[in-house]
């Protein structure tokens, strides 16, 4: 069935020009939106309802998913003079800001805390706070007889939506710049190379001012996610990563209680279920502290590699016609600018989603192992966390939009499979051991046959098998009086 635009809009490229659920007006007709009518022909008739001129599928490079709620002030409903007064401040701000940053953090901050109150944010209470302290506080002690990962030393908080964005900002920050940075440069870099010698000057003028107006644009893009985002977690660690700082464990009761609306399960029990995988998280993100670098060390091996293809915007170049303004408009429809997927941004990409399938894959099995005993619908509970990951939840909506990774569900499922497999062959100690060094981690492949891991893991024992390393090999060799006899040998003489 056709979706109505409001529906259609925020959703993945979706386009309000040219597209079912808009009739276009006919040539020489207004659209009924005074902004649109101006501007509209400078951006070859697709402006704006969210998306970015000018790049494959009107989408920023780097940014797959689009402006999640599209730009305000440009909606199906037409004109509206309040919100554009807000978005024309905006691009004010961003133009007289002088920066060079890739993203103007100052937009992205503004536009996140607008988007987070849109539709209300109220300040926890003393009785918010009460609950989910209660709640974080039991949700460890049923984790005590799951995990041998200890308790970790972390305040206990009930966060609004506005406080979300503000303790979680810095990672989103460390998250998005390196990819923001090398899209802009791989850009920048590809354009200076293949620019004709007459327009060598003019990039070269234009350069501070393109980079403050791509660094506004990164921000809106960002700004917009991370704020759509605040409205939709459930806690700190709803997307998988270690967003808040060091020590602190957190609810969000005005989502909690969203989220509850319609599940014909009790409040408490909803918030003792979300208490237990926040609990699990802060465990795993603490007694494993490799696991945060490993997971924002992929992100940044992926954007390390963006490149953009020179020759390509070179060839389209060429087929341009001045006097023909269309012709612009559909080389940079075509994708010259989008960046290339390179074999190590393949492989890092792979890295980080299997990583993130393997967190929430032990978060999921923990939970449910803690849970069932104590909560009535947790197999209800639990198979609703995972309809929403199926039907694009907080984490897959961050990363396609911020990262240009699209998680696959899938894995997360292959995932609690292997660590129920490594529990009921080895036991507790023998699961969580394989978080002791990233060398142990399962990869892509041992998600699509745990069989295989376990064995290898455990051996026929069922008990993990030690692998001696090159330190413990030379240290033996000591031991034995440096004659190189190791198990097996046969003594000399």
């Amino acid at each position: 069935m056709e979706k109505t635009p409001d529906e259609q809009r925020g959703q993945p490229g979706f386009r309000p020009s040219g597209t079912p659920g808009r009739q276009d007006p006919a040539p020489g007709q207004g659209s009924g939106n005074p902004l649109e009518d101006l501007l509209g022909p400078l951006f070859g008739g697709q402006f704006p309802g969210g998306q970015f001129p000018g790049f494959p599928g009107g989408q920023f490079p780097g940014f797959p998913g689009g402006v999640p709620q599209g730009i305000p002030g440009f909606g199906e409903a037409g004109f509206d003079p309040a919100v554009m007064g807000q978005v024309l401040g905006q691009l004010q701000k961003f133009l007289s800001t002088p920066s060079d940053a890739p993203v103007n953090w100052d937009v992205a901050h503004d536009l996140a805390r607008q988007a987070a109150a849109k539709d209300g944010d109220p300040t926890p209470n003393a009785v918010d706070r009460r609950e989910v302290e209660d709640a974080l506080r039991v949700a460890d002690l049923w984790l005590d007889g799951t995990t041998d990962l200890a308790a970790a030393a972390t305040t206990l908080e009930a966060w609004s939506r506005a406080e979300w964005v503000e303790r979680t900002m810095p990672v989103w920050r460390q998250l998005v710049e390196p990819v923001a940075t090398n899209v802009a440069a791989a850009m920048g870099d590809a354009m200076a190379a293949q620019a004709p010698p007459e327009l060598a000057a003019v990039l070269g003028s234009a350069g501070a001012m393109l980079r403050q107006v791509g660094g506004g644009v990164f921000g809106m893009q960002v700004g917009q996610a991370i704020g759509q985002l605040a409205g939709e977690v459930l806690s700190t660690t709803d997307v998988g990563l270690p967003l808040a700082p060091d020590g602190k464990a957190a609810l969000v009761p005005e989502n909690v209680r969203a989220f509850a609306d319609g599940l014909e399960v009790p409040i408490d029990e909803v918030r003792r279920y979300l208490a237990l995988r926040e609990a699990a998280h802060q465990r795993l993100f603490t007694h494993v502290p490799w696991l945060r670098s490993h997971l924002l060390g992929s992100v940044e091996s992926f954007a390390r590699g963006i490149s953009v293809d020179g020759e390509r915007i070179a060839e389209a170049a060429s087929q341009i016609d001045p006097a023909n303004p269309e012709s612009l408009q559909e080389a940079l429809s075509s994708g010259i600018f989008e960046p290339e997927s390179t074999p190590d941004q393949q492989a890092a990409l792979a890295r980080l989603e299997t990583a993130l399938a393997l967190v929430e894959g032990w978060v999921d099995h923990v939970t449910d192992e803690a849970a069932r005993p104590v909560l009535p619908h947790a197999a209800a509970l639990r198979e609703t966390m995972r309809r929403r990951r199926a039907t694009g939840g907080p984490a897959e909506h961050a990363f396609a939009v911020l990262v240009g990774l699209e998680l696959r569900p899938r894995r997360a499922r292959e995932a609690t499979a292997l660590w129920e497999l490594l529990l009921a062959r080895g036991g507790r100690s023998a699961r969580d051991a394989v978080w002791d060094h990233p060398d142990l981690l399962p990869t892509a492949g041992d998600l699509d046959d745990a069989t295989a891991f376990v064995e290898r893991r455990l051996g026929s024992a069922g008990a993990p098998v030690q692998e001696e390393d090159a330190m413990d090999a030379a240290l033996r060799d000591l031991l034995d009086g440096g004659s190189g006899e190791g198990p097996g040998s046969t003594p000399q003489g």
